[in-house]
């Protein structure tokens, strides 16, 4: 059996990598991407910029971008997809989670 990619990006979430890290300053990597407990249904996706890779972080270099993968993560977004989208109310990386069991009715966070 194969395993899933960790994470997988469309090309406007790539696009938006590529924007944030240039416009992040000096030594900005590329982004890492977590979990952190929050919100009604338990977890919450984050990303933030990478400045090194920290100890077990998995990276992942994708139409030539790197996310940097927090390890406690990797369990929670296995098989993911990170993407990006504007429109009217908001704008920012989505995911689509096949682990997902449930999410919160304003979509901010999730349960697996």
């Amino acid at each position: 059996m194969t395993m899933p990619q960790m994470l997988t990006l469309t090309e406007r979430a790539a696009e938006r990598v590529r924007q944030l890290v240039d416009k992040g300053g000096e030594g900005v990597l590329g982004l890492r991407v977590g979990v952190k407990t929050q919100g009604c249904s338990g977890m919450s996706y984050f990303v933030e910029y990478a400045k090194e890779q920290k100890k077990f972080e998995d990276v992942i270099e994708d139409k030539g971008v790197k996310l940097f993968i927090d390890p406690t993560a990797v369990m929670f977004i296995l098989g993911s997809e990170m993407d990006y989208e504007e429109d009217k109310f908001q704008t920012g990386f989505v995911f689509n989670n096949p682990n997902e069991k449930s999410r919160c009715g304003c979509g901010e966070s999730f349960m697996v």
